[in-house]
């Protein structure tokens, strides 16, 4: 059992994942976001990060080093921030392998939060948020959706432990953060008594 809980966050672009993160940050939580590690890797490659090189180096990396590669290289980081917070939350999970990796390493300490919405709803706020790494139409989006969930996003997001639908407003999503995060807490302060 560790001192710290790890709550991940997985969904498909745009889902809300990060309006999730966000919230758990200011209840109290740290975050490590699984994508930094592939951005890390894309700079380290002297490569603009954009779609294309993002999603290739990730694809690289796991077939290079197996589906959990890029969890694995967040355990030791997840760790470090454990020491200094009491929940840490990973943020992008993309597959089953990667749940897996966090579940066998955390164990009970470890929860999954599935973030979901319509698509239509998620290509709407790709278009009006405009990151570096985002697609640029329709066809490229459910590319970018049919490409995590040939990852195992699917299969992920069936085993989460929480599952919070997000089509109302940034108020309702934050009141569904902060009930799952009590529950959290609740419980992992039971299994300390």
């Amino acid at each position: 059992m560790f001192d710290f809980s790890v709550i991940g966050i997985v969904g498909l672009q745009a889902s809300g994942k990060t309006l999730v993160a966000s919230h758990l940050i200011d209840l109290g939580a740290s975050r490590v976001r699984m994508g930094d590690v592939v951005w890390r890797e894309v700079k380290n490659r002297k490569l603009e990060i954009n779609e294309e090189n993002v999603a290739n180096v990730a694809k690289e990396l796991r077939e290079r080093e197996g589906m959990g590669a890029i969890a694995e290289r967040c355990i030791p980081i997840i760790k470090k921030k454990g020491k200094k917070s009491e929940t840490v939350v990973v943020d992008g999970l993309r597959g089953g392998a990667e749940v897996e990796v966090f579940r066998n390493e955390f164990g009970e300490s470890f929860f999954l939060i599935s973030v979901e919405a319509p698509d239509k709803l998620r290509y709407d706020r790709i278009k009006r948020r405009g990151r570096e790494d985002d697609i640029e139409d329709f066809e490229s989006f459910k590319e970018k959706d049919e490409r995590e969930l040939d990852w195992g996003m699917e299969e992920a997001m069936e085993s989460a432990d929480f599952t919070i639908i997000n089509n109302g407003s940034v108020r309702d999503l934050k009141i569904k953060v902060s009930k799952i995060f009590g529950e959290i807490t609740e419980n992992e302060s039971r299994s300390e008594s």
